[in-house]
């Protein structure tokens, strides 16, 4: 199965997976899924992730999903795709959207790899706006 747009479908299996209520999605590997993966399970919004290499012809990822525990509620309220490959959508240091005033996340493509908006302004990079998470 090709998908002209990998990112997004990690994104969809991630929010599915929430709003099925699952614990645990598998993701096909790629090295942008692997660090937004990073990124994600850094800022606490997944609770753990396994890289498998050998599985399949790519390798997969195995996220465990976190939850409240009292309300039962997605640690991620939101994800979504900026950039597609249709419309792609760069942003300068200064253009860098700010997620729900800094409490969410924007992650950007730049010349030293997927970071977040707050990294990319520290280092004052400009570059592909991938996706958001709050």
């Amino acid at each position: 199965m090709t998908h002209s747009d990998p990112i997004a479908d990690y994104l969809t299996r991630l929010r599915n997976a929430q709003m099925a209520g699952h614990r645990m999605v598998e993701i096909p590997l790629s090295g942008i899924k692997k660090t937004i993966t990073e990124i994600l399970y850094e800022h606490g919004y997944i609770f753990r992730y396994k890289v498998e290499e050998e599985m399949g012809p790519q390798g997969t990822i195995k996220i465990a999903l976190k939850y409240d525990k009292k309300t039962k509620e997605p640690a991620i309220r939101e994800l979504g795709r900026i950039s597609r490959p249709g419309l792609r959508k760069y942003a300068k240091v200064d253009e860098i959207p700010r997620i729900i005033n800094g409490l969410g996340i924007c992650l950007v493509s730049t010349s030293e790899g997927v970071i977040t908006d707050k990294e990319a302004r520290a280092k004052k990079l400009g570059g592909e706006l991938v996706c958001y998470i709050f």
